[in-house]
């Protein structure tokens, strides 16, 4: 094998390196880059319901803490919450907040009206 053809393969090899390195710390530094995230909450905003007692439910990604309404409420493992919440006649905001470990917050709003049926 002549010296070019062993320089190419050593550069190669080394260009393999270090792109399987810069992956490993792409994937682990993920939450960092990406932060805390609030998804697939089951309230669509601007509904009007008909009934006072709402169950909140959905996941909040990377979240050590999270508030509904102001009150901390318990997550499991995956991220996933499930909280039930009483509406007021009329207008109602519900607030969901979030915070992960580095300090990055997410917060969702949601306006709803609650209808009283006859």
């Amino acid at each position: 094998m002549n010296s070019h053809a062993k320089k190419i393969l050593q550069i190669a090899g080394f260009s393999v390196f270090f792109l399987l390195i810069l992956g490993y710390a792409f994937f682990r530094s993920f939450d960092l880059i990406f932060g805390v995230q609030i998804k697939d909450v089951n309230i669509t905003d601007g509904a009007k319901v008909t009934n006072s007692a709402l169950e909140i439910t959905g996941t909040a990604k990377n979240a050590i803490k999270l508030s509904l309404n102001g009150r901390e409420i318990s997550i499991d493992q995956k991220g996933t919450f499930n909280e039930t919440i009483a509406l007021l006649e009329g207008y109602n905001i519900i607030n969901i907040g979030a915070k992960d470990n580095f300090g990055y917050v997410d917060e969702k709003n949601y306006k709803l009206i609650y209808e009283k049926q006859p």
